[in-house]
């Protein structure tokens, strides 16, 4: 059931959200809807603890372990005393 909201913004954000959603083929108000909806969904998510990984960061996976306690400011640190010797 769809429901009418009031909102008073700056002019320069409407316009601007107005020219994003027209780039995107949709509605001004479906995109606030998503946006919404977005915000109400991750709550539940964090709820239950399971958060959906996007197939992009999933392809970005290398297979390394990284140790616990790897502090990469130190191992920077050798990299640079090694690189610049």
């Amino acid at each position: 059931m769809d429901a009418k909201l009031t909102l008073k913004l700056d002019k320069n954000v409407i316009d601007k959200a107005k020219d994003y959603a027209s780039s995107q083929k949709r509605s001004l108000s479906r995109l606030i809807e998503s946006y919404l909806k977005s915000l109400v969904d991750t709550d539940k998510i964090e709820d239950n603890d399971e958060i959906e990984i996007s197939p992009f960061v999933k392809s970005l996976q290398t297979g390394v372990k990284i140790p616990a306690d790897f502090d990469y400011k130190e191992a920077y640190g050798d990299y640079l005393a090694e690189k610049y010797k």
